[in-house]
């Protein structure tokens, strides 16, 4: 039996119709003609939860949402999926397709679109202190990095215009700006988009992965914006091996927020970050594509793609333990000798012996979405052509986090 059904509209976006799987804290249900079916599966027994355990206790009591165990995001004519937010209370997933922003159900009916971005939207998370999903973007050539912040709800047709709609505003990010235009071999020239350069502090490309989350170090508490760089793939430097996180505390930025406006890009918003943190794991390409925060287990997960460099293991998952406190230190790699707040990698997973770096095998680079109770929706990206036209698309899956060594995912199944 086919469980999930699809259509291509007159517009060449593919639509889910038909049969949903879902699945629990505690069972798998399967949706057909409106009658459940459920199955005896756990996901997580509530006498073994540990960090997350309160809340999925409470979901066991009171009746834990229904999770599908796939969701079809559709196909789109934009760029290539690059992170996802889910606002499990009222039933929403949104895609970034690095052109433009996709909002559907959680059974993947496509409720709308903003299009028209002309930069680069990254990574996704959503904020449900005010309801709104915040996303990185770059404007490389214009040296304009921002967060944009879309008023989600304001989303209901397809193609709605990312300037005149007024669903984004964005606030710019002043230290990503300082660092991706360093002048680092002090010649008096900046070169530009290009890894093979000496410029670009820290090897910074800009940012990419965003998740809302507790400050490092507490297991609780306000939520803080992490914001992480890009890094470029270059091979002849050592300052480029870390990753680096950005702490910032959005209840300060409404007086930042600007429309958008891409032909003339502002400059509002704050003038320093709240924290600055470095993470030793070795070069990756572009550095962190998907940073996620996870209640139930405190871990801040990484997903990556691959670094180069032969000295280093090259996971694609690295993980932070939340609740480790920051230390004060020496930035692996840098010429000319710096401090500052450092952070260890989870002491799980798969360990380099030349290096001491931690990490594991899974991909999870184009979207991770942690919906609690241990489970994760896990993004994969496909694309085909139809017409001449590229149509992007992408696949959500349900997995459940085990810690297993090498790769701490399992599939949810039936």
């Amino acid at each position: 039996m086919s469980l999930l059904g699809t259509r291509i509209d007159a517009a060449g976006y593919r639509m889910n119709i038909g049969n949903r799987l879902f699945a629990t804290c505690g069972a798998l249900a399967l949706v057909v003609g409106g009658i459940t079916i459920t199955t005896s599966a756990a996901l997580a027994s509530t006498e073994t939860l540990a960090h997350g355990s309160k809340s999925c206790a409470a979901a066991a009591k009171h009746g834990p949402a229904k999770l599908p165990l796939t969701i079809d995001g559709g196909e789109w004519p934009a760029g290539h999926v690059q992170g996802i937010a889910v606002d499990q209370k009222h039933g929403f997933v949104y895609y970034s397709f690095t052109t433009m922003l996709v909002k559907t159900d959680l059974a993947g009916t496509v409720i709308g679109s903003v299009v028209g971005f002309t930069g680069h939207l990254g990574d996704l998370d959503f904020n449900e202190k005010d309801g709104r999903v915040y996303g990185s973007l770059e404007y490389k050539e214009a040296e304009s990095f921002y967060i944009a912040i879309l008023d989600v709800d304001r989303i209901t047709a397809l193609d709605m215009d990312a300037e005149t709609s007024g669903i984004v505003s964005t606030v710019y990010l002043e230290e990503v700006v300082e660092d991706f235009t360093a002048d680092m071999d002090a010649n008096g020239l900046f070169d530009g988009d290009i890894a093979e350069t000496p410029d670009h502090r820290y090897g910074s490309s800009g940012i990419d992965g965003v998740s809302f989350g507790p400050q490092f170090g507490r297991d609780h508490g306000r939520d803080v914006l992490m914001v992480a760089y890009g890094v470029y793939s270059n091979l002849d430097r050592a300052d480029n091996d870390n990753q680096v996180i950005l702490q910032y505390d959005v209840r300060k930025w409404k007086k930042y927020e600007q429309p958008l406006t891409q032909a003339a890009p502002h400059k509002s918003g704050p003038a320093n970050e709240d924290a600055k943190y470095f993470v030793y794991t070795g070069n990756t390409t572009f550095g962190v594509q998907n940073l996620e925060y996870d209640d139930f287990t405190g871990n801040w997960l990484l997903a990556v793609y691959t670094g180069q460099k032969p000295q280093f293991p090259h996971y694609s998952l690295y993980a932070i333990d939340g609740s480790d406190r920051p230390q004060r230190g020496v930035i692996q790699g840098q010429a000319t000798p710096e401090q500052g707040l450092t952070l260890s990698l989870l002491d799980a997973g798969l360990s380099d012996p030349a290096t001491g770096i931690r990490g594991f095998t899974f991909t999870a680079d184009v979207g991770l979405e942690s919906m609690g109770c241990g489970n994760f929706y896990v993004a994969a990206q496909g694309k085909r052509v139809e017409g001449g036209v590229t149509l992007q698309s992408s696949d959500l899956a349900l997995y459940r986090w085990t810690g297993a060594t090498p790769t701490p995912f399992e599939p949810v199944e039936r």
